[in-house]
Parts: structure tokens; sequence; C-alpha cells
């Protein structure tokens, strides 16, 4: 289960999807640990099943357990997150937003990890999910720790090509390409 092997599903009118998927996990100006960990965040926040089985054990085979872990984390409370900010954003009342959130978010005060990886983590999945206010929250926050614009792209690049390969798969295993996917197995 591979990058290589993902690519391989992808059909020929995705070929800059195929393409793309190799530059982004091969040349960037991310760690080995915030590549990895963005990959996997992405790849569970873009909800496909094969994407996943695909890119996860690669992803753990650069990550140690607790990057993984801070991923993983990053996913599932941006999950939650990126709804309820989106929401508030989205309503018409303001009054909205000076309410008290009163949803718990702890383990992203100890992740385990370095922070910056868990921003990056965090801002990857917001990307996926739409999140406006969280993006531009959790860009802040690099930005202030130094973090440059160049390494903060490429977060948001892995997460845009790991989503649009999920899409694709996906629409490929709905649709009459079913057979395609999983002759490809």
């Amino acid at each position: 289960m591979t990058v290589a092997r993902l690519r391989e599903l992808l059909p020929d009118y995705a070929r800059d999807l195929r393409l793309n998927l190799g530059s982004v996990t091969s040349q960037s100006n991310l760690s080995a640990q915030q590549l990895w960990g963005t990959v996997l965040a992405a790849a569970i926040a873009s909800r496909g099943r094969t994407v996943l089985v695909e890119l996860e054990p690669e992803a753990l085979d650069h990550l140690s357990a607790e990057a993984a872990t801070a991923a993983r984390t990053a996913a599932a409370l941006m999950a939650m997150n990126n709804v309820y900010y989106r929401s508030l954003h989205l309503l018409e009342d303001e009054e909205y937003s000076r309410l008290r959130a009163g949803l718990r978010m702890n383990a992203l005060a100890n992740p385990g990890v370095d922070k910056v990886d868990v921003e990056l983590w965090s801002l990857a999945v917001s990307a996926v999910n739409g999140c406006g206010r969280c993006l531009t929250a959790h860009e802040h926050e690099l930005r202030g720790r130094g973090v440059a614009r160049e390494v903060i792209q490429d977060a948001i690049r892995v997460a845009s090509v790991v989503h649009a390969v999920a899409v694709t798969v996906e629409a490929l295993e709905t649709s009459s390409g079913t057979n395609r996917v999983a002759a490809a197995d």
C-alpha cells in the first residue's frame, strides 16, 4: 500500500493528480514528519476509504507513534472545530461568536510533538474542510512561530492533492469505474 499504488488507481483524466501526488510527497519544504503527518491528517479528513488504506501505511513508515497519534488527533478535532467555526462564520447573527464554544480540545495542548507540526496538520485539515476562520487562525499561529509561507503553502498543497485524489477514487468506486478499481487489487 503506497503512493505509487494509489497513483496507479487514478484514471487518465486525472493524470495531473497522479503527477501532483508524486510531486507533493517527494518534493517539499516540509520535514518528513510534517509531510507524512499532513498526508495522514488530510487522508482522514478527505473521508476516502481507499485513499486512507493506501496512504496510511506509508505515512506510518515515516512517523513516530506520537506523531501519528497527533496527526489523527488534529484530524479528529478539526473535524469538530471546522464545522463549529465555519457555522459561526456563516450565521448572520454575530452574537454566536461571543458565546463560549464549550468544546474540549485538551489534546492539542500537549500533542507529544512540536506544536508547529500539529498546527500544520490542523491547517491542512481545515483546508480540506473549507473553514476559513480556522485556516486564518492556524496560518496566523504558524507565521507567529516563524514558519515560512512556503512551508504553509506546501501543507495546503498536500491537503488539496490528497483530497482531490480521494474524491476521484471515490467517484471511480461509486460509478461504473468500480470494476476498474477492484480489478487493480
